[in-house]
């Protein structure tokens, strides 16, 4: 079986070699023409987007003509696939997989939506593929990533309200208001439904990173935990929050990510956040 996810997850290229992850593009469009998020840095990207300023960029989800494409490549391998994708909450990613799946002919293609998306996603692709390895049956890989969603936390804050209200996710008004303000919003992924949901805010990134610190403290107490933070072009304030996470929670593993542009095209470079999963639901895994 194929392991097949897009890239909202925040794979990194050795998740992707070692665990032979096959990574479908999402698609950013600027101005001047369309780019796969795969296909451009972090950096270039965020240098981009300020430059376009007051124009806004768009994305995009594969087709399901791209989907059953990929989906056809394994099936003349006589390969089953395991498509997990980011939040149907989020994006319409995952109703194209899943439609795209219909269609497959020869072979069997599951869709996992993994009500999440970055670190969050992350974590329930390198388990499934993890799971796979060690020869888990599909019923036991679906179990196991449900309990995974169950209990990750993806939480993050913004330095700015521009770019959201940029890409019209909140109303000018509000992100004036809240510019003036210096309001700094903490922002996540809810498990019921896999949209955003705002949770908190502060007049400081510090302050906004604090209080994450003490929701997830409270969620996880002093239950291991691996922590994913994430940044778009925040490196200082990304390394400041894994101190703080490190000296709140028990940190069994602990690793720094950029996330994909496709994000970041709704948060702009300031963003910092991390995804939390309580160790165990890894066990039996490598």
């Amino acid at each position: 079986m194929q392991i097949v996810t897009d890239s909202a997850a925040d794979l990194t290229p050795e998740d992707i070699k070692a665990w032979n992850i096959h990574v479908i593009p999402l698609y950013i469009q600027f101005p001047d023409g369309e780019v796969a998020a795969s296909d451009i840095t972090p950096d270039a990207f965020y240098d981009k987007l300020k430059a376009i300023v007051p124009k806004v960029p768009t994305t995009s989800q594969p087709s399901i003509g791209l989907l059953a494409e990929h989906y056809a490549k394994f099936a003349a391998k006589a390969v089953d696939v395991l498509s997990i994708h980011v939040s149907s909450g989020l994006s319409g990613t995952y109703s194209v997989a899943a439609t795209a799946a219909k269609q497959a002919s020869g072979h069997v293609v599951n869709t996992i939506d993994t009500m999440t998306l970055s670190c969050g996603q992350r974590f329930q692709v390198l388990a499934a593929a993890m799971a796979l390895k060690a020869g888990w049956t599909l019923d036991k890989i679906h179990e196991r990533l449900a309990s995974i969603r169950a209990q990750t936390e993806t939480i993050y804050t913004l330095e700015t309200l521009e770019y959201l209200q940029r890409g019209g996710r909140i109303g000018r008004v509000q992100a004036l208001a809240g510019s003036l303000l210096g309001i700094k919003p903490i922002i996540k992924v809810d498990k019921t439904d896999g949209k955003y949901s705002t949770v908190g805010r502060g007049r400081s990134v510090g302050q906004t990173m604090k209080s994450m610190a003490d929701t997830l403290k409270a969620t996880y107490g002093d239950k291991p935990v691996w922590v994913t933070v994430v940044h778009g072009q925040f490196a200082e304030k990304a390394e400041a929050f894994e101190k703080v996470l490190r000296e709140m929670l028990n940190v069994a593993k602990l690793d720094v990510l950029r996330i994909s542009p496709v994000l970041g095209v709704h948060t702009g470079p300031g963003i910092v956040g991390a995804g939390v999963v309580p160790m165990d639901t890894f066990d039996g895994l490598a």
